[in-house]
């Protein structure tokens, strides 16, 4: 059996040895026993910081080690995809290099893919998190879940292992917007979830702000399905109704009582919902309108700058500059 780990990176200068070396300890003694094989791949997405620099130290002294440097930073999705398509093992792991994926469950991973589980997903239990956080979190994934065609867990990100079949499925798909926690669910495949503590960051902060979570939710909510511009459809719709029966209304009472002073308050009122339930339609129609853009220029999803690989399985065609040492 070949293995490939996939460590994407973007300024993880603080954390990246004591991840490597925690994932060398791991693996080293469980190949040993296993009798497989491994490569560990580090994709650097454009950090302005020494990643790249501690990477190549890494790969002087560990030819298991091989990277791949992008020329700027595409986002993880698309680092993700340039590990997938560079990888030649037969079951892949992800993991993040900050060390809140334990690499000490790989061993488990593996034991569960040798057993014929095509996803292997660590599950992060939200042991010490806020209760706001927690709430939030809930929120979310039971807004989402309403949203979209398919399953979507609280805990569950990137951390998992997939098999041959796994891979080459999630990259038979060619879409620029991907989100990658939809796609890992959306291909299906028999899966096993294992439960891991939250773990803390050992050096440095959180790539993730609030703006970067809150387009990423966007993108969740868009990626899988158009139930957006359904529900616009029917609020636009019961709007309408509203204002029908308010129309209605004011004939009866105009028959009845005659016609009283106007409603400043309940003008300015209606004039506020009706135009912001115009401006959540057009956005929403935009953001779409906006994917089909991205989709049709067919852009790459990453350009290689640097890599020590050499690959016959790299599908990323017109990828610009690629230099292999």
């Amino acid at each position: 059996m070949n293995l490939t780990v996939l460590i994407p990176c973007y300024n993880e200068a603080e954390s990246i040895r004591s991840m490597y070396n925690e994932l060398k300890l791991v693996i080293s003694e469980d190949s040993s026993k296993c009798s497989y094989n491994y490569e560990l791949i580090f994709i650097d997405d454009g950090s302005y910081d020494t990643t790249l620099d501690i990477i190549k130290e890494f790969q002087q002294h560990d030819n298991h080690v091989k990277y791949i440097s992008l020329s700027r930073n595409f986002g993880k999705e698309a680092a993700m995809l340039a590990g997938f398509s560079y990888s030649i093992g037969d079951a892949v792991v992800i993991i993040d290099a900050d060390l809140q994926h334990p690499p000490r469950l790989i061993p488990e991973m593996i034991k569960y893919y040798i057993d014929g589980y095509d996803q292997v997903i660590g599950k992060r239990n939200r042991t010490g998190d806020s209760k706001t956080k927690t709430i939030l979190s809930k929120l979310y994934y039971k807004i989402v879940n309403y949203l979209i065609d398919i399953k979507l867990t609280d805990g569950i990100g990137d951390f998992r292992l997939l098999s041959r079949r796994a891979i080459n499925a999630i990259l038979s798909m060619h879409e620029y917007n991907r989100f990658s926690k939809g796609i890992f669910s959306w291909i299906g495949f028999d899966s096993k979830i294992i439960e891991y503590k939250n773990q803390t960051r050992v050096n440095g902060d959180s790539k993730w702000n609030l703006r970067k979570l809150f387009h990423y939710g966007i993108d969740g909510i868009l990626s899988f399905n158009n139930k957006p511009l359904t529900t616009t459809l029917y609020l636009g719709f019961v709007t309408a109704m509203c204002g029908i029966l308010y129309v209605i209304y004011s004939l009866i009472r105009i028959l009845i009582i005659g016609i009283d002073t106007p409603g400043y308050f309940t003008l300015i009122t209606a004039i506020l919902i009706i135009g912001g339930i115009q401006l959540i339609s057009i956005g929403i129609i935009g953001q779409y309108i906006g994917r089909i853009y991205s989709e049709i220029k067919m852009r790459p999803h990453f350009i290689i700058k640097e890599t020590n690989i050499i690959s016959q399985k790299y599908i990323n065609q017109g990828a610009g500059n690629d230099k292999k040492p």
